[in-house]
This record gives structure tokens, C-alpha cells and sequence, in this order.
């Protein structure tokens, strides 16, 4: 992987690249590809390689999408707008098509590999979970304007690109956690260990099958980056698309790293809690998908960091209600064992709150059950019911879910700041919502009532004008539905903290933005939203 450093790309969005300059008076910026093709150009084959080429670049047919061009709304008419109907099935056939060749050239390479390890991390993509990343990539290339089938076939193609990636974390994670299921079925290495059984010693088929595993993740992240590397970019939209990439792959090992590192030391920090989870899910899984398909569309600077700063609070939202419902779900819709987290001693913000929380009340008996249970391997199913008493006494449940729906709603402010094509970006914000409860992506109806979302502000940035009537009317923290349509109880009397100014309140993980410029302020926050003294 390239050495990128993560602290060094701040809140306000990715790492500046060539500038992309809007078209004035429209919506959305028309992707650099235009309605039949992309720009005439030299654009470099691979990234780094120094090799030009010039002409027109193509990337391979996308089938089911033709050439129309987008309605006033930025809808795509038929044949190409199927692939709005079902990203998800779109996006399947580019990774049958990309998989099938490579299964058939391991073959070549050597059978006993295309079978052990190729062929699992085929069967472990094409068997996907909800493809949230993807369709991210694709909604965010919609909404910002992107249309013609060379660059429809490059947004699948990165999508695709990101369930690649996904693999290959979700593998290596899998094995670092000693996780034996994912999505309801044996975890990989699992599947590998139970080939080696009866062939040698249960020690060494356990090792050989966490060997197998590691070995098959590489090849996901090889298989990726050569999706991105064979896709034709158009100058300079693919510079600022490789950064990306490039930066999204460093942030999630460096995320995976800071887990792995609390998890050994113990570590219990706050804030160390809320920096491991921006690194490895709210860039990853949220702020960078969106990044890439607004980068492809040729989106401008103000929209991709308003975009990336909306990512960043529902990616951060998306986090923690992946950490409550490791705890708190069946597992019958996780896929996995309740508890996973806390029998590896995970640091994450949930427990790292309760402690904290317990500790301020001098509650020996919730610290002993935290303790005892937390890092245990053997831990049973009363021990996760104690834990599960402890996180709801201290508040630390409530806290969270408090904070998921101020992060959404944050999110969602600055998302609908944003100039995006109408239709695309109702679809994105329902998406938005919709990965940060955990659910799966709604299909898009054929027609819905206006509702726009905002995005993040970026230091210094002032948000685009939005049409009159697009931004929704202010809501408190008492009045705004949660995802299932309740309502949240009100607050405790008392828990209003001191008023913060924009530039001192604290972003998701933990940092403080830079000073805003003139005019750039959003709306005033309702008291929902405004963080407590801990950081919740």
C-alpha cells in the first residue's frame, strides 16, 4: 500500500487535488466524462507508472446501459436507469464478470489455489452482505451529476472495487477476532481449517487454515486494486479518484490497527475509541464510497467535502450502531454471535463510555462486572446479560443511541447544503439514513416527496445556494423521529451543557475544525446535537 497518513487529511473533506471548477447555474457539475464518453486526455494506465495515453478511453462495455442522456431531475432514462432500479444487481454482474476471469486465470496459474483460496474469496464476495459501500459509490456519481454508460461503467467498476476491499477486511478481521461465523456461515478461515482436518493436528489446521485466510484476503486486495488500476479514468477526475483510493485503503488498515492495539493494551480512552472508529468504518465505510462517486461525476471542491463531512457523522453513526448491535441484536440479522466484542475486549466508545460513566459514580459493582467479562474468551451468556445490565445503568446505551441520531442528523444538515441533481440525491439521502440503523438500502420508488439532506460545511467553505423551499424545517432533538418512525424520549433535566461556539465543538473523532469563514456558519444546532462534557 502507499504511506498515507491519516492525520494529515482533516475533517473538511479529502486531500485537495486538481481543482474541479462547477458549471455555473447548473445543479450538479456534468461528469468530465460527458453524456457518450470520456474526455480526450492523457490519462496514466496505471497509477504512478508515468505512462501516457491519449484518446478517447473506454472502459469495458457495461451491459444493460446505454447511451441516453439524463432528464431535467438527473435521472437516467432506460436502458441505464435499471441500474438505479438495482445498484446492488448491477454491481453483481461486473463482479461475476471480473470473477469469472480471474477464477479462470488461477487456474492456469495452479488448481489446488484457484480452488483453496481463489475460489473462496470469489464464493465470499459474490455472497455479500447489503453492499452499502457500493451503493454509496453509485448515489453519490448520481446525485452529482454523473451520466453517459463509459462513466456508469466506471462507477460499477469502483463499486465493485470497494466490495473487493471489503473482502479483504472482512477476512482479515475474522481472523484476527477468532470470529467463526460471518453473515450466518463459517467465517473463512474457518472453511480453510476444516479443509486441513484429519491431515494433520487440530493446532496446525487451525494455523494453516488463519495462513489460508490471510493469503486469500491479499488476493482480494490484489483483485481490487487491479479493478481500479484497469479503469479508465478521465483527467483530472482519476487523480483525485486513485487518492482516494489510496488513502481509503491506508485509513482502514490504520483503523484496524488502533483496534487491534486497544484490544492488546487495554487502552480506554475516549477519544482513542472515537479515532479507531472514524479510521476503520466512518472514512471507510461512509465519507470515501461518497468521495469516489462524487470525484468520478467530477464533482466540485465544495461538494466533495460537503459530502465527505456528511459521511464522516452518518459513518461515525454507522460505528456505533454497529457496536450496540453487536451487543444488543439477534444474531440472526447480525450474522454473527452477540457479544463478539466484548469477549475480545474490544475498545469500543460504548464500553469505554460505560467505564468511564461507572467510574465518575464509584460504581464498584458495574467496574468488577466490566472486569471480569470484558477480554474473556469464555464468556458466557449470563455474563453478556450482566454486561448488557451494566451498559443500560450506567447510560451508556441510551448515550450512544443519543448520539447516533444527533450524528445522522449533523450529517444530514450539511448533505442538503448541497447542489445535487434532485432525484439521485433523495436516493442517497434515504441511503444515508438507512446505513446508519443498520438497515438495508430501500429500493428507489419511481416518484417521492421532495426531501433534500444537508452536507458537511468544510472550514472556510461556504455551503452552495439551494433552491427555495429544499432545506427541511428546523427540528429539536425531542421532535425528530428516530429510523423506526418513535419518537426519542426528552433528555434528563440538567443535561444541557455550556454553550459551545462552531469552531470549539468537538467533530466526530474527537478533533476540533479549523475556524469557519464568514457566512459559512450552518444553521444554529438544537440542543439535541450539541455534544455533552464527555464528548457524547
Amino acid at each position: 500500500m502507499r504511506s498515507t497518513q491519516a492525520k494529515d487529511h482533516p475533517a473538511d473533506g479529502p486531500p485537495t487535488g486538481p481543482r474541479l471548477l462547477p458549471v455555473p447555474g447548473s445543479p450538479a457539475r456534468p461528469s468530465t466524462y460527458g453524456a457518450d464518453g470520456p474526455a480526450t486526455g492523457p490519462v496514466p494506465a496505471h497509477p504512478g507508472d508515468g505512462t501516457d495515453h491519449t484518446g478517447p478511453v473506454r472502459p469495458p462495455a457495461l451491459h444493460g446501459v446505454g447511451r441516453e442522456h439524463p432528464g431535467p431531475d438527473g435521472t437516467l432514462g432506460s436502458p441505464a436507469g435499471t441500474v438505479d432500479a438495482d445498484v446492488p444487481a448491477a454491481v453483481g454482474r461486473v463482479l461475476d464478470e471480473l470473477l469469472s476471469g480471474r477464477l479462470h486465470h488461477a487456474r492456469l496459474v495452479d488448481p489446488l489455489f484457484a480452488e483453496d483460496i481463489a475460489g473462496r474469496v470469489a464464493a465470499f464476495t459474490r455472497h455479500g452482505g447489503k453492499r452499502i459501500r457500493a451503493h454509496l459509490v453509485w448515489w453519490s456519481f448520481r446525485a452529482c451529476g454523473g451520466t453517459g454508460p463509459d462513466a456508469a461503467s466506471a462507477a460499477l467498476r469502483l463499486g465493485a472495487a470497494v466490495e473487493l476491499l471489503q473482502t479483504c477486511a472482512l477476512v482479515h478481521d475474522d481472523v484476527m477476532d477468532q470470529a467463526v461465523l460471518r453473515r450466518g456461515r463459517p467465517a473463512l478461515h474457518t472453511q480453510a481449517s476444516a479443509g486441513f482436518a484429519g491431515r494433520t493436528t487440530a493446532e496446525r489446521a487451525r494455523r494453516a487454515g488463519e495462513a489460508a485466510a490471510i493469503l486469500a484476503g491479499d488476493l482480494a486486495l490484489a483483485w481490487a486494486d487491479d479493478l481500479v488500476a484497469e479503469t479508465p479514468l478521465p483527467a483530472p477526475a482519476g487523480a483525485v479518484v486513485r487518492r482516494l483510493w489510496s488513502d481509503m485503503r491506508t485509513e482502514m488498515v490504520a483503523g484496524q490497527y488502533l483496534d487491534l492495539h486497544g484490544q492488546t493494551t487495554g487502552a480506554r480512552s475516549l477519544p482513542r475509541a472515537l479515532r479507531a472508529a472514524c479510521l476503520k468504518s466512518a472514512l471507510y465505510s461512509v465519507e470515501r464510497p461518497l468521495a469516489l462517486g462524487a470525484a468520478l461525476a467530477g464533482a466540485d471542491d465544495t461538494t466533495l467535502r460537503a459530502l465527505s463531512a456528511a459521511g464522516r457523522r452518518v459513518g461515525m453513526a454507522f460505528q456505533l450502531r454497529d457496536d450496540l448491535d453487536d451487543v444488543f441484536a439477534d444474531p440472526r440479522h447480525t450474522g454473527k454471535p452477540s457479544g463478539g466484542d466484548i469477549r475480545e475486549g474490544k475498545p469500543t466508545y460504548l464500553i469505554a463510555l460505560a467505564r468511564a460513566r461507572a467510574q465518575a459514580r464509584d460504581d464498584g459493582t458495574a467496574l468488577a462486572v466490566l472486569d471480569r467479562c470484558v477480554g474473556d474468551p469464555a464468556l458466557t451468556s449470563r455474563d453478556l446479560t450482566e454486561v448488557r445490565g451494566v451498559l443500560a445503568s450506567t447510560g451508556a446505551r441510551a448515550t450512544v443511541e443519543a448520539k447516533i441520531r444527533r450524528l445522522v442528523a449533523q450529517g444530514l444538515r450539511r448533505f442538503d447544503t448541497a447542489r445535487l441533481a434532485p432525484e439521485p440525491a433523495r436516493s442517497l439521502r434515504r441511503l444515508l439514513e438507512s446505513a446508519a440503523t443498520g438497515a438495508a438500502p430501500a429500493p428507489r420508488p419511481a416518484q417521492d416527496p421532495d426531501g433534500t439532506c444537508p452536507a458537511p460545511e468544510a472550514a472556510g467553505s461556504r455551503p452552495a445556494s439551494k433552491t427555495a423551499g429544499s432545506r427541511p424545517a428546523p427540528e429539536t432533538e425531542g421532535s425528530r423521529p428516530m429510523p423506526d418512525g418513535t419518537r426519542p424520549a426528552p433528555e434528563a433535566a440538567g443535561s444541557r451543557p455550556a454553550p459551545e461556539t462552531e469552531g470549539s465543538r468537538p467533530m466526530p473523532d474527537g478533533t476540533r475544525p479549523a475556524p469557519e469563514a464568514a457566512g459559512s456558519r450552518p444553521a444554529p444546532e438544537t440542543e439535541g446535537s450539541r455534544p455533552m462534557p464527555d464528548g457524547t
